[in-house]
């Protein structure tokens, strides 16, 4: 079946055209005639089946007829991530460049003013997150009784990440009539509840078996150690091997500090790459996103913010460093590769705690995933470089380094009763040097003691105070040195009285 058998309009076929595609892939084929008939949809397939075109292309016939009025728009497009929000702006001005439609995109860490701007002109489109959205509508700036049709896309993403309370007041806002289209890459109970209260009499579609990984992607697993060095090191090890048939890859980590520090042991290593999570700024964000798309950047480092919904058709390898926690999880990050039709390869590298998640996973995808022996794989710690280890010495080498050392120990044998001469040499003049040292210090305490006494036998009247010139003045200026390093000699035990560490005042003379 071509486009032209879907009932879409000459301009949006002229579109499709220019883009480069001919045939719809099966979400398009099903879900594109029932949009236009204006039946709710219930749209459940993997990732990298077309699920954006499948609503882009008939919503733009259906809001090509009619006019936006100001801060009230026609159509509201619901994302759980900013990414998937700018991927899906980048659908419609591709597919409606020959329609008149405006277009908006409400999403955290952009200007709000200017997005205010873009409300007050009035929207066909509203490309937006749940979040940015409600706090817009909270602060008067968008009304949402004049819309007609609703697309919540990554429901399951929603769902994981929290939104749904959130998705679930913006529903209760919206008009009874309209158009619901609701997508989602899995169908879990939770999801299948949510369809219910949102949709009116849907339409199911399903073309393939719900959180199946594509057929054209080649999944291996990789057993390693649990130490993280070594376990970076099997992944640059595993990076070198398919070097040869790698175009661009994502690498996947769980938690978001491990995606800076496997970022930063990659490029000290040589590797091009970048890393993406959530807690960057979103200038950041979007301008590492099309460094990659570009091809400027070979490998990114991310967290599951990319794993849902972005298109880049270049990416040939994906790399898991951590078994994801969610089993649904390990089929959105496969798919970022073989999408349209290209072959891909998956590796995830696997330790034996995360034994209960690849458990998970494999009963997720019906089948056990084949198992790739570490060949080649570093065994010593991940951040030394080759340089800094030591060769392993021959036979020959080894057996002179045994005769030196004998050698050695005769030399030392000889020195050490030379050593042990010079030490009782050493031992007896330090003998001799200390005797001499008490016979000097008990010298100085004899001619210390002698002007104390002369002083105490003599009597001086009342108030009658010392000259400076006298001998107790310069028994005091020496005593108190003499006390405070040999307390042992000291003639006043072991506290100097306070009177001898006091400095003599100076009389005025007249």
């Amino acid at each position: 079946m071509s486009f032209e058998q879907l009932g879409l309009s000459s301009e949006t076929l002229q579109a499709i055209q220019d883009a480069g595609y001919d045939k719809p892939t099966p979400i398009q084929e099903k879900a594109i005639p029932y949009v236009l008939m204006g039946r709710d949809i219930m749209g459940v397939a993997q990732t990298g089946t077309g699920k954006t075109a499948g609503f882009t292309l008939p919503m733009i016939d259906i809001l090509s007829s009619g006019r936006a009025r100001t801060r009230m728009p026609r159509s509201i497009i619901l994302e759980p991530t900013r990414e998937l929000a700018s991927q899906v702006g980048d659908s419609f001005e591709k597919y409606g460049k020959n329609s008149k439609l405006t277009m908006a995109l409400l999403i955290g860490g952009e200007s709000m003013k200017d997005q205010q701007a873009l409300l007050q002109r009035g929207v066909d489109v509203l490309i937006a997150t749940p979040g940015r959205l409600l706090d817009l509508f909270d602060r008067g700036q968008i009304l949402l009784a004049d819309t007609k049709l609703l697309v919540i896309d990554e429901a399951d993403r929603m769902l994981d990440m929290g939104f749904i309370p959130d998705v679930e007041k913006l529903v209760s806002l919206l008009p009874q009539l309209r158009q619901t289209l609701f997508f989602s890459a899995t169908m879990a109970p939770e999801i299948r509840k949510l369809s219910e209260k949102f949709l009116s009499n849907p339409k199911e579609i399903s073309v393939a078996p719900p959180a199946s990984p594509a057929a054209s992607v080649t999944q291996r697993l990789l057993p390693c150690e649990a130490e993280p060095k070594k376990k970076r090191a099997a992944l640059r090890e595993l990076l070198k091997q398919e070097a040869g048939e790698m175009q661009s890859a994502l690498i996947f980590s769980n938690r978001k500090r491990d995606v800076a520090t496997l970022q930063r042991s990659l490029e000290r290593h040589g590797f091009n790459a970048k890393a993406l999570h959530g807690d960057m700024a979103q200038p950041a964000r979007m301008e590492t996103l099309n460094s990659f798309k570009k091809g400027e950047i070979q490998i990114l480092v991310c967290s599951d913010v990319a794993a849902r919904g972005l298109d880049i058709p270049a990416v040939s390898h994906v790399f898991n460093f951590d078994v994801p926690t969610h089993a649904e999880d390990y089929v959105h990050r496969i798919g970022r590769t073989g999408r349209a039709g290209r072959s891909g390869k998956a590796f995830t590298l696997f330790v034996p705690s995360e034994g209960k998640y690849l458990d998970g996973v494999q009963k997720l995808i019906g089948f056990e995933i084949q198992k790739i022996s570490p060949q080649g794989v570093e065994t010593v710690s991940g951040e030394d470089k080759p340089e800094n280890r030591k060769a392993k010495s021959s036979p020959s080498q080894r057996k002179s380094t045994s005769n030196k050392k004998a050698a050695s120990g005769k030399s030392a044998a000889s020195s050490t009763t030379a050593k042990e001469d010079t030490a009782k040499e050493q031992v007896s003049e330090e003998q001799a040097a200390e005797k001499q040292a008490s016979k000097k210090q008990e010298s100085e305490k004899q001619t210390a003691d002698k002007p104390e006494k002369a002083a105490k036998g003599s009597k001086k009247p009342t108030g009658q105070k010392a000259k400076p010139g006298s001998g107790q003045k310069k028994s005091r200026k020496k005593d108190p040195e003499l006390l405070e390093n040999d307390e042992s000699t000291s003639p006043f035990g072991e506290h100097t009285p306070a009177f001898l560490l006091r400095p003599v005042p100076q009389t005025a003379s007249a």
